[in-house]
C-alpha cells in the first residue's frame, strides 16, 4: 500500500494551479473536466503519479469558494534550504505566513506558505533525526 494523493477543493483552480506549479515548483500531471458532475480534477506533483503522491485539485464548478475548518492541519514539502525557498516563494508572489526558522521545540528548520485557498504548506528542512 501507499499513499496515493491528497484532494483539496479549490475555488478558482487556474490560480491553485499556477500557485502549485509557478510557486511552489510542482508540474501540472493531468487534468480532466467532468461536465456532467460540473467539476474539474487537476493533478500536481513533484514526480509522476506511479512513484509519488500527489495533490488532487478539485474545483466545483459552481463553488467559488470553501471554508477550511478546523481539523485540516497542513501539506509538508521537504527542501533543501527553507530560507532560500522563502525568498523565492516571496519573489514568485506566494505568501509566507511563518518565516524560515528553527521549530520551537526542537532544531528542525521550516516555515509556512499558504496558497491562494489558505491551505497551508510547511517547508522543512530535510531530516536530521529530530
Amino acid at each position: 500500500m501507499r499513499i496515493l494523493h491528497t484532494m483539496l477543493r479549490v475555488g478558482d483552480l487556474e490560480k491553485s494551479i499556477a500557485f502549485y506549479t509557478e510557486v511552489l515548483g510542482m508540474t501540472l500531471l493531468r487534468r480532466k473536466d467532468y461536465p456532467d458532475g460540473r467539476f474539474t480534477l487537476a493533478f500536481v506533483g513533484y514526480g509522476n503519479e506511479a512513484e509519488n503522491s500527489v495533490l488532487e485539485l478539485t474545483h466545483n464548478w459552481d463553488t467559488p469558494s470553501y471554508d477550511l475548518g478546523n481539523g485540516y492541519g497542513h501539506i509538508a514539502i521537504e527542501v533543501n534550504d527553507v530560507y532560500k525557498a522563502c525568498e523565492q516563494i516571496k519573489a514568485a508572489g506566494g505568501k509566507v505566513v511563518r518565516e524560515a526558522g528553527p521549530m520551537m521545540h526542537g532544531s528542525s528548520i521550516l516555515a509556512f506558505v499558504e496558497d491562494p485557498d489558505g491551505y497551508k504548506i510547511e517547508l522543512l528542512s530535510p531530516s536530521r533525526g529530530d
